[in-house]
């Protein structure tokens, strides 16, 4: 009897090891699936399930496509990457980091076609770090680090970082614009070079407007002059229209309405165009895509899957001023450019047809007026930022804002908000006791320096369409519409929902292994 109860304890013993040594394997199973599915999610690209093919614009090809044909011509992608980071005439709108180069021609390399059509496709929380990065590397000078301010410092660099023409900083004059300008009409060759095999850089002018090139280089010229007023040591400069005189950009715009002509101010946005190419006679589609930490609808594949991230193009927004009337006919913009400069420039280039065109707001009258002198503040304001930071990379673009940047701090003003992203200005930099107006702009309106997800209306705001369904169906790059009506559909219906940032997966992680552990703990106490 006695040693049948030995035996029977001895069998029990026995099977529950065995079933402790089954459940250790369990917990085994669950850990290696736990951890998996907390990376392994984490690998999935980024464009995986977005439509990348679709109706474009006539004439219009991927970057992808030419690439195909290209790449394997001998130097011609160290050739394209090269062109692709150099400034163009008329200032660009996007930045390659060297990280970011380094992405493209890996995309290249390896053939990734469907990733190369939605280059990078990185939040800026992981843009962000590349510039800063270069900036350390390239040199930055003691002010930089320091954010010293400039004291009301005379504009320094006004040669380097404002076109003037012939006209001069310390020269007094008079401009008469009562006549059409002597000036030299839009030259193909300043703006458009041939890459060979096929390959242009750069856009020709556009029919409807090169007609009226010299005029607009004028008023631009003009423009920026007469906002060098303000400054000490600047000689009174005047421009003339309609026997009225101008001593500021904002008199300027008071004096062409008060002698017949039409003046309007737009809000203009486009998607940006970072390469400007041409292929065989046709536009290639080139947008700078960002992750806008959006979850698009319908995209969710299973119960850990938060779904695709919407990945929107880098929007470039500037002002535009449309001048027509009895003396003056002339079309000009201003924006803060990758070349460093904030200022009046000529708009008139062909803008390749994907890039599309939208006007958030439309500024006659009073508005007209406070956008020109906002506009002024601005170009004395960067020239100020130049000469206290003589050695930021460049030309500040980007740690002083890109081009959003200056149109969002004056919509800020005129409608108070801004429907604008990204943004990028480091307010640490505004900080000349001559400059607080612009300073308390810039530091007001929202940054993407922290990788804070934006917010829908800013995402939406920025695209060269308007927010219809309608309008929002209509974007000329494939596969962007359908995504874009989706999301905008779930945030006007409450239902908009962010990408998974991993801590969600990792509590899901968490979960798991408290489970194992707690099963591993009441098996212990039955045996």
């Amino acid at each position: 009897m006695r040693s049948k109860q030995l035996a029977d304890r001895g069998s029990r013993r026995m099977n529950a090891d065995e079933v402790l040594v089954g459940v250790r394997r369990i917990a085994g199973v669950c850990l290696v699936s736990a951890l998996a599915l907390g990376l392994g999610c984490r690998a999935k690209k980024l464009a995986e399930g977005a439509v990348t093919t679709g109706p474009m614009p006539a004439k219009t090809v991927m970057l992808a496509d030419m690439m195909r044909e290209l790449s394997e011509k001998p130097g011609f992608i160290d050739g394209f990457l090269k062109q692709v980071q150099g400034v163009q005439k008329g200032g660009g709108a996007a930045l390659l980091t060297p990280k970011l180069v380094d992405r493209l021609r890996e995309q290249i390399v390896g053939k990734d076609w469907q990733g190369l059509d939605r280059f990078p496709g990185w939040t800026m929380r992981e843009i962000n770090p590349t510039v800063r990065v270069v900036g350390h590397v390239a040199g930055k000078d003691e002010k930089v680090e320091s954010s010293a301010t400039a004291g009301g410092a005379p504009s320094a660099g006004v040669k380097e970082f404002l076109d003037l023409g012939p006209l001069a900083e310390r020269t007094p004059g008079l401009v008469s614009l009562d006549k059409p300008s002597k000036g030299e009409g839009f030259v193909t060759s300043d703006y458009v070079a041939s890459l060979g095999d096929g390959v242009v850089r750069g856009d020709g002018g556009n029919p409807a407007r090169v007609g009226q090139h010299a005029d607009s280089v004028r008023l631009a010229e003009v423009l920026n002059r007469l906002s060098l007023n303000a400054e000490p040591g600047a000689a009174a400069f005047e421009a003339e229209v309609g026997g009225k005189e101008a001593g500021s950009p904002e008199d300027l715009v008071r004096a062409l309405v008060a002698t017949g002509h039409q003046v309007m101010v737009a809000d203009s946005r486009y998607f940006a165009n970072f390469g400007h190419l041409h292929f065989n006679g046709q536009d290639v589609m080139m947008p700078f895509w960002v992750n806008s930490q959006i979850v698009v609808p319908g995209t969710r594949r299973g119960w850990f899957d938060r779904g695709r991230p919407l990945l929107v193009p880098v929007s470039h927004a500037e002002y535009e001023w449309f001048v027509r009337g009895p003396e003056v006919n002339a079309e000009v913009t201003f924006y803060f450019g990758i070349d460093g400069k904030a200022e009046w420039r000529t708009m008139d280039q062909m803008d390749q047809a994907w890039v599309m065109n939208h006007h958030a707001h439309e500024y006659t009258g009073a508005d007209a007026v406070e956008v020109t002198r906002l506009s002024g503040e601005m170009v004395r304001t960067y020239l100020h930022l130049h000469a206290a930071h003589p050695k930021i990379p460049f030309g500040g673009y980007y740690a002083f804002g890109v081009c959003q940047d200056v149109v969002a701090a004056a919509e800020l003003k005129l409608t108070g908000k801004t429907t604008l992203f990204p943004n990028t200005a480091d307010a640490s930099f505004f900080t000349d006791p001559a400059d607080a107006e612009i300073n308390g702009l810039i530091r007001a309106i929202p940054k993407d320096r922290d990788g804070k997800a934006p917010e829908p209306e800013r995402i939406f705001g920025s695209l060269p369409v308007g927010t219809s369904d309608a309008e929002l169906a209509q974007v000329s790059v494939p596969g962007l519409g359908q995504d874009l009506v989706a999301a905008h559909d779930a945030w006007t219906a409450g239902k908009l929902k962010r990408v998974d940032t991993g801590w969600r997966r990792w509590l899901w992680v968490g979960w798991v292994l408290v489970g194992v552990l707690v099963v591993i703990g009441w098996v212990r106490r039955r045996v």
